[in-house]
């Protein structure tokens, strides 16, 4: 089983695109993906509007999504053809609460693709892949802080021009792919992917 995480430098640059295009890209993999939102104050992170996902009585949610045809991040991700996938909601701060039932779920699948940065203080994907646009001010704490990790970056062309990747040393040697619509994924980081993922053990088994 693979663990691949699809993060960003902030919001609306093509994450959810990108973790849709790998799953329509790899479907050999049966991949459980997860959207994870993180909200407070009833205001939700993704766009600073009025929340939607903020739960009635607790700070955690991890809701099935059913719907293929529906509007979610979630359901697109069933569109693009994941067997399963999960919208896992907390308040901010809090999502080690959601950590043991994510866990779980990722322990019952073949392969498991979640779009989040947060989510990797909680857990080692074997590929971190991170979307960072150049030209955006609005660079999120946290993606920020693991870029390091990133195994390869993603930048948005900009006028269906590729955009050069910025200078910083967090990111130096690392490969670079330029993503645009409607695609988002390319017959590069497919295989770049595949690859990487090829290379991951298979679990040891239960004694």
């Amino acid at each position: 089983m693979a663990i691949v995480v699809v993060g960003g430098s902030t919001r609306n640059i093509g994450k959810t695109s990108v973790v849709a295009g790998l799953i329509a890209g790899l479907p050999r993999l049966h991949w459980t993906a997860f959207k994870i939102t993180q909200y407070g104050h009833g205001f939700c992170t993704a766009d600073g509007k009025p929340c939607a996902c903020q739960t009635e009585d607790a700070c955690v949610a991890v809701t099935p999504e059913r719907d293929p045809a529906g509007r979610t991040d979630s359901s697109r991700f069933l569109s693009a053809g994941a067997p399963r996938s999960f919208w896992v909601r907390t308040r901010i701060g809090q999502l080690s609460q959601a950590m043991p039932r994510v866990r779980e779920l990722i322990d019952s699948s073949e392969n498991a693709i979640l779009e989040s940065n947060s989510v990797l203080d909680f857990l080692a994907p074997d590929l971190y892949l991170t979307v960072l646009d150049p030209s955006v001010a609005d660079f999120k704490t946290s993606a920020r802080r693991l870029l390091a990790r990133a195994d390869a970056i993603l930048i948005p062309a900009r006028d269906g021009m590729p955009q050069p990747a910025p200078d910083l040393s967090e990111i130096a040697g690392k490969p670079v792919f330029s993503i645009a619509p409607p695609a988002y994924v390319t017959a590069g980081l497919i295989d770049f992917v595949r690859a990487r993922l090829a290379q991951v053990p298979d679990p040891a088994p239960h004694p």
